[in-house]
């Protein structure tokens, strides 16, 4: 139990994904606590809209890939080390760290470093059954807890000594499957029969920049081979700019929406998807929106992943259901014409189509936790922590000192 004073928690992420999640986790807390929460860190859109005054706009931070980070490093070290300072100075009960891992470990790193004793949690693991295992052990020197989002990562961390729990992945409680597909198509205009397809370019500036072009030239190619078409594309404000002049210019005549209702009414109202990697890939599985992943970083950066990486699926959906279900065009294989044909497929197989379905029922069937929301779950696992620490109990910060 958490005493009658208010809890402080310090929340850090560096990007969209990360702002969602932290935005779900600060409702959950106030679920629990109510008005006796204190919070403070660095967010987004969805964090503000639960409170959070940010401490640096996330914009600086949403970066990914080791040619795009190495221009920006001077920007993020600094933001570190304010990060930092604020963190000691504001003294929360808890600092709960969201993925985002070149930015969070950096400032759980830099806390350890200057003797600080304050609870460390981080939310996402790290993708060390993909790449870089060490990771796990650096991690079980800086945090006291790991909180996953998928069913087979604890075992990899516990085995290093960092205390772990699986709560469940947050898509669960998005709301992907409860879109309203005759709602959107009523508000703009389209006919039952019109053929919609989603388009999700990605949250990053960098990631935005390189898949727009290629994208623009897949939907020129998709219209010769499926017909006319609209296209429906979700956004962030952190890009929105981008896409929305990009957009401008496709087939299909473009409708942007921001957000998260807009996007799953969309969603219900689709066809198909062409979806940059990443966790949006499970909210379109939970939507049941058959999709194509796709996928291009710097060249030196595909180059380094083509080395280091240990699986050869990267999209959730198929690591869930092991087997390769969803198309995944990633780096060289990213081309226009792969895209389009792959697209066209999905539009027009109805067996593909059903076998891409069942495939998304099974992974989003293993992503649930005991019927209580991620959310709701990971809230009580930092308020467990930090009811363990105000009562004297530390095992998991002795444990890490014995390391």
């Amino acid at each position: 139990m958490i005493a009658n004073e208010a809890t402080f928690i310090f929340i850090v992420t560096g990007e969209p994904s990360g702002d969602a999640l932290g935005g779900a986790l600060i409702a959950a807390l106030r679920q629990r606590i109510g008005g006796k929460l204190k919070i403070a860190g660095i967010g987004g859109e969805r964090m503000r809209e639960q409170g959070l005054d940010s401490l640096i706009p996330l914009g600086d931070l949403a970066i990914m890939g080791v040619a795009e980070v190495l221009p920006r490093a001077p920007v993020i070290l600094r933001r570190v080390r304010e990060t930092v300072a604020a963190a000691r100075a504001m003294r929360p009960d808890a600092v709960v760290t969201i993925d985002s891992s070149g930015f969070s470990w950096r400032v759980a790193h830099a806390l350890r470093r200057r003797g600080e004793t304050l609870p460390l949690i981080h939310y996402v693991a790290p993708m060390v059954w993909a790449w870089r295992a060490g990771r796990a052990r650096r991690m079980a020197r800086w945090y006291d807890h790991l909180m996953t989002l998928l069913p087979f990562e604890p075992p990899y961390f516990e085995r290093v000594g960092l205390s772990c729990s699986f709560v469940g992945h947050p898509v669960i409680e998005s709301g992907a499957d409860r879109g309203d597909g005759s709602h959107f198509r009523a508000a703009h205009g389209l006919a039952p029969d019109d053929l919609l397809i989603t388009v999700l370019p990605g949250s990053r500036a960098a990631e935005v920049r390189r898949l727009l072009p290629i994208f623009g030239v897949v939907l020129r190619r998709l219209e010769d081979l499926v017909g006319p078409f609209r296209v429906v594309v979700p956004t962030v404000g952190t890009v929105a700019a981008a896409v929305t002049g990009a957009a401008a210019e496709w087939p299909g005549d473009a409708i942007l929406v921001q957000q998260p209702a807009d996007k799953y009414d969309a969603f219900a109202a689709s066809r198909v998807a062409l979806a940059a990697s990443g966790s949006v890939a499970l909210e379109l599985a939970l939507a049941r929106l058959p999709m194509v992943v796709a996928y291009r970083l710097n060249p030196l950066t595909e180059a380094l992943l083509d080395r280091v990486l240990r699986v050869r699926q990267v999209n959730l959906v198929n690591l869930l259901v092991d087997r390769p279900v969803v198309p995944e065009l990633l780096g060289a294989n990213c081309t226009p014409a792969r895209l389009a044909a792959s697209l066209a497929e999905l539009v027009g197989d109805e067996q593909v189509r059903a076998a891409h379905l069942r495939s998304y029922d099974e992974a989003v069937r293993s992503l649930a936790a005991d019927g209580v929301s991620p959310s709701l779950r990971a809230a009580d696992q930092v308020l467990e922590l930090v009811a363990a620490r105000r009562g004297g109990v530390s095992g998991s910060t002795t444990q890490r000192s014995a390391r």
